[in-house]
């Protein structure tokens, strides 16, 4: 099992940046590739970054490339998401799961999530 508790969220106003973490216990840390998803009202939980285990390859949704940046530090057994320039359509919950292999960006291929943390953009 592999335990994901994540913090950071907050009320921040558009145009403004947060860094969101995520930490994890259980088994080895370095054995998982992690992702952030998000999930808005009403709608369906989507793949925002993936890093694989040893943090050399990283993907991520068109809607944030070039202002979200995801990265991790297995000593700290940590995942973080750097959110710049942020927009009130980055209003979610965001999440972070872990699943063995490579990244996808297919929720259900994953294994273990966190209970999600609120991030909320003022326009």
């Amino acid at each position: 099992q592999v335990q994901l508790v994540e913090s950071g969220g907050r009320l921040v106003q558009a145009g403004g940046s947060l860094r969101l973490s995520c930490a994890a216990s259980g088994r080895p840390f370095s054995n998982y590739a992690m992702g952030w998803f998000r999930q808005a009202p009403g709608k369906e939980r989507d793949f925002v970054a993936g890093i694989s285990w040893n943090g050399g390859s990283t993907d991520y949704a068109d809607s944030v490339k070039g202002r979200f940046t995801i990265s991790r530090d297995n000593a700290k057994n940590t995942v973080y998401l750097q959110m710049n320039s942020l927009k009130p359509e980055d209003t979610a919950v965001y999440y972070c799961a872990a699943k063995r292999t490579y990244v996808t960006v297919v929720a259900a291929s994953y294994d273990y999530w966190g209970q999600g943390t609120q991030v909320t953009v003022s326009s």
